[in-house]
């Protein structure tokens, strides 16, 4: 027969979206059913950027393909809290601009910009976002140094961390929904199920009835409820609701920030395997940003591979090699699309000419900040790409440089059921009911009309609080 559970509401995902949904929901008194795919893991129960994590918190060991030419790598946290226990922690507000944009473009209604920047305020108190107190990593200074040389824009990224007394970057504890939002919705009565997926929803004339569930041992469960809250992801929530049969819109209009990496050795140990460079360089905005990532040796060996034969002998240098990317805010758009028979479900992705060429001078920029740095050799992440260490090797870089030999990759995905009035063009409502449905909604990445330039946790967050508290006024318990 299988476990058999009864809840006022339905909260599929408990990262970014979901995490904050079940807190509000459950404070407002309705009996909450979290279900989340993923094992629940303590913060520091293993090492940050590590292969064990990769293992344990990431779907399919952190690295799914978005097939196009070229083809998209991308990461997804699969654990109780998702992707806010795995990534870097950096916050970054919408812009004003990007908000407007929202709420004219899709006819996103009761989308104040002064009232969503409270909600703001809201979450990064929550998450105790600050800047370092202390003396930032090494890879992080040099960022800013070669920025601060070239006279480029630059600033410190926020976190969602905590640190003790007179500590410093490295001395951080991410505040993740495991140490937030997920608690504050246990201690409200919440009911939270870890390794569990949802297969599917039984959807009648509009309305979803019941959620059929997978454990980890592979038995069966059910779920009967008044409401259902889909939070879990970019990916999976459309995914799971073309599954129910609900489809129109749903998954058509995938958002990304393609990224591409290069690795940088400078004379002096820079490499901190366990966190990431806090600083940005913000001189190309919104269209292209410059950071840092996370340099384990592992990562360093891999942002390697591309140009192996010339570049393998960088290896046994990893103390002072660092990794860093270039970020576009892409023009180009992809796709979810469930398929019968499979797990997960197909994702492509088309970048246009205009995202090539950004990503070309993005990845030169890039190294001319390096330099500007200190950087010895600087080593691009693409196909035959070759050793830069003078200004001058910086157009033999371009001239070889092609988007179909690089390692283009994402951690940023959004857009799948945008959200608003215009149903031409959004597949949820202002506040993210499905269009034609009674009781099914949407509270994650997947509502972003499109991408917003920066890491678009913040505005998940915010949204998620925003239409938690409309469901809670709206809906009956």
């Amino acid at each position: 027969m299988g476990t058999h559970y009864d809840c006022d509401v339905l909260v599929i995902g408990s990262g970014a979206g979901g995490a904050p949904t079940a807190a509000i929901l459950a404070e407002a008194g309705f009996d909450v059913l979290v279900v989340e795919e993923g094992p629940w893991i303590e913060q520091g129960e293993v090492r940050p950027f590590s292969l064990e994590q990769m293992d344990r918190q990431y779907r399919n060991g952190g690295l799914t393909v978005a097939l196009g030419r070229p083809s998209i790598a991308y990461t997804e946290g699969r654990c109780a809290g998702g992707g806010t226990e795995v990534n870097s922690g950096l916050y970054r507000r919408p812009s004003e601009q990007t908000l407007d944009r929202w709420r004219a473009g899709w006819g996103i209604r009761d989308f104040d910009t002064e009232q969503f920047m409270t909600l703001c305020d809201e979450v990064e108190q929550a998450l105790s976002v600050q800047t370092v107190p202390g003396r930032h990593t090494p890879a992080s200074e040099r960022l800013r140094a070669g920025a601060a040389a070239l006279g480029w824009d630059h600033d410190e990224i926020p976190r969602w961390m905590s640190y003790p007394q007179d500590g410093d970057a490295t001395e951080g504890r991410r505040e993740s929904m495991t140490r937030t939002y997920l608690p504050r919705a246990r201690d409200a009565g919440a009911r939270i199920v870890p390794d569990t997926r949802v297969d599917r929803l039984v959807i009648d004339r509009g309305r979803a009835l019941r959620a059929e569930l997978t454990g980890a041992s592979g038995e069966p469960a059910t779920v009967d409820f008044g409401q259902v809250v889909v939070c879990a992801g970019a990916i999976h929530t459309p995914a799971l609701l073309q599954r129910s049969g609900l489809r129109g819109l749903i998954g058509r209009r995938l958002a990304v920030h393609p990224t591409v990496k290069l690795a940088a050795r400078f004379d002096d140990q820079v490499n901190v395997g366990d966190d990431v460079p806090v600083h940005q360089v913000k001189e190309f905005a919104p269209d292209l940003s410059f950071g840092g990532s996370a340099s384990q040796p592992g990562l360093v060996a891999l942002a390697l591979t591309d140009a192996w034969p010339t570049m393998r002998d960088a290896i046994t240098a990893w103390p002072e090699i660092a990794v860093y990317y270039a970020a576009i805010t892409s023009e180009g758009r992809g796709r979810v699309q469930a398929l019968p028979g499979f797990r997960d479900p197909l994702v492509t992705y088309r970048l246009t000419r205009r995202d090539r060429a950004v990503l070309a001078r993005g990845l030169a920029r890039l190294t001319q900040v390096m330099l500007a740095a200190g950087a010895r050799e600087v080593y691009p992440s693409f196909r035959h790409a070759p050793i830069v260490r003078t200004r001058g090797d910086v157009a033999d870089l371009s001239d070889r440089f092609r988007t179909e030999a690089a390692s283009v990759m994402t951690v940023h995905l959004c857009s799948t059921v945008p959200m608003g009035d215009d149903t031409t063009i959004a597949a949820a409502d202002s506040h993210g009911k499905v269009h034609g449905t009674a009781n099914v909604y949407v509270n994650d990445a997947s509502l972003l009309p499109d991408a917003p330039g920066v890491n678009p946790q913040a505005s998940v967050m915010a949204v998620a609080l925003r239409n938690a508290r409309r469901f809670a006024e709206a809906v009956e318990r």
